[in-house]
């Protein structure tokens, strides 16, 4: 199994995150046009490379929501509590290998993804060899987007 994470943002912060979660499979998610049109722009991507287009899961998307929740909340951005987000897809979707990537502040979704394809560690999870992602971009009161993407090979 492997895991890997990296970020993207003009700042960051320490922090405890701690959520209980269920060892259940979300199976409904109600994506946002940000959403929809950033995972369309990582498949474009990744097939114009030769790469298979992956696979939307509503179950990883959740994931990702309540880490944007998280960092929003807390005004901060990072990977805290991967671990268990990581452990909850394992468990629950039988994952092989995880990855994710968090933005910041980026205003669209093709500003996001450039941003990603700058950095080696974003861009090494964007092209890795994964089956499933999941996605969610939040939007905090002042209007700042955050961006958390995790990669998943079932």
């Amino acid at each position: 199994m492997s895991i890997t994470m990296n970020s993207c943002s003009a700042d960051g912060a320490e922090g405890n995150e701690n959520t209980t979660t269920p060892e259940a499979v979300v199976t409904t998610y109600n994506y946002n046009s940000s959403e929809l049109e950033t995972m369309q722009l990582i498949n474009e991507y990744r097939v114009s490379i030769g790469l298979n287009a992956l696979e939307k899961n509503n179950h990883i998307s959740s994931k990702c929501e309540e880490h944007n929740k998280y960092m929003i909340d807390n005004n901060v951005v990072n990977h805290n509590d991967f671990t268990a987000r990581s452990n909850n897809i394992m468990t629950v979707l039988g994952a092989k290998k995880i990855g994710e990537n968090v933005a910041y502040n980026y205003k669209t979704s093709a500003a996001a993804l450039k941003a990603w394809l700058e950095s080696s560690g974003h861009k090494e999870n964007i092209e890795g060899d994964y089956t499933h992602f999941g996605l969610s971009v939040s939007t905090d009161a002042s209007g700042r987007k955050y961006y958390t993407n995790i990669f998943v090979k079932l």
